[in-house]
């Protein structure tokens, strides 16, 4: 099975890191990904507010640029992966939207039309998290560790949006995708319930007092209950709760120091593969200290 790719915006720019990793996670397990051509900003949830026909016709553009690419002869539906929250959260929603509401589709194939594209509906979309434990497995991953995590307690963030309101591959009110890959890894998760609560996304740059504080009871919470360290699936959630730390340590008096990783880096790591590949560089909080506390002198150096 061959798999189309939307990066989204942050992906090629402030979340460099989680393309990396996404990417070099793929090459080492074998699954094709190919990059849809001349994609766009998805619309991101923040459009939906100001014009939503025009959230779903730019999200609608990505979708039918898929079926172009694949072409007519497939027999399957195409499977379009999507790892940033934002992105996954609204192209998930049109190609549902466009299933289910004819008025709707017939509005957006209009606009579609004007611009030489057209949209059959033959499209799933699909998050990374959904494809390594449904397409490769979770006994596949656990045979491909190389590093030993055992020891490691991990608190799993899903953030707000790959799960609500769509329930497409997990629970909305206790999904388990992200402890099942991290017990496949050899590590702990921890037992946390915050884990799909909001990180206040875009607050931090609008009422930041509110923003700063969401975040620092999440970290807090995960300090509390023993984390060693935090991952996560949404670029933004992944700034928010990363790169503010200095910020809230003198705010609150509470040094945190928690490094945030993406769930493709933890993953990366326990793999074998070398930081470098997986972008552990361009983090604020090195985990490479932690991991190596935790495994011994069996952890190689990312």
């Amino acid at each position: 099975m061959k798999y189309l790719y939307f990066p989204g915006c942050s992906l090629r720019s402030t979340n460099r890191s989680y393309e990396e990793s996404l990417l070099s996670l793929f090459n080492f397990l074998s699954l094709p990904l190919e990059e849809i051509d001349d994609w766009n900003c998805c619309g991101a949830t923040a459009y939906m507010a100001v014009d939503e026909f025009k959230a779903f016709a730019l999200a609608a553009r990505n979708l039918a640029l898929a079926e172009r690419q694949v072409g007519e002869l497939s027999q399957n539906l195409i499977e379009v992966v999507v790892p940033c929250s934002g992105c996954y959260l609204i192209l998930y929603k049109t190609n549902h939207y466009l299933n289910k509401q004819a008025a709707l589709k017939h509005k957006i194939l209009t606009a579609l039309q004007t611009i030489g594209l057209d949209f059959k509906g033959n499209v799933s979309i699909r998050h990374p998290l959904d494809i390594f434990v449904n397409d490769v497995g979770l006994d596949t991953l656990s045979t491909h560790v190389r590093q030993p995590l055992k020891g490691l307690k991990v608190a799993c963030y899903y953030g707000c949006q790959i799960v609500r309101p769509f329930e497409s591959f997990d629970t909305a009110r206790n999904p388990s995708t992200l402890e099942r890959i991290v017990t496949a890894l050899g590590a702990e998760p921890i037992d946390w319930p915050l884990k799909t609560h909001c990180c206040g996304g875009t607050l931090m740059g609008t009422i930041h007092d509110v923003g700063l504080r969401l975040n620092y009871v999440l970290l807090k919470e995960v300090k509390k209950r023993g984390a060693d360290l935090m991952i996560t699936t949404c670029p933004l959630c992944q700034i928010n709760l990363e790169c503010y730390q200095n910020h809230m340590a003198r705010v609150y008096s509470d040094k945190l120091n928690i490094p945030v990783l993406f769930f493709t880096q933890l993953m990366g790591l326990a793999f074998g593969i070398s930081g470098k590949e997986l972008g552990i560089q361009r983090l604020f909080i090195s985990p490479s200290k932690l991991m190596k506390k935790k495994a011994g002198e069996a952890y190689v150096q990312a």
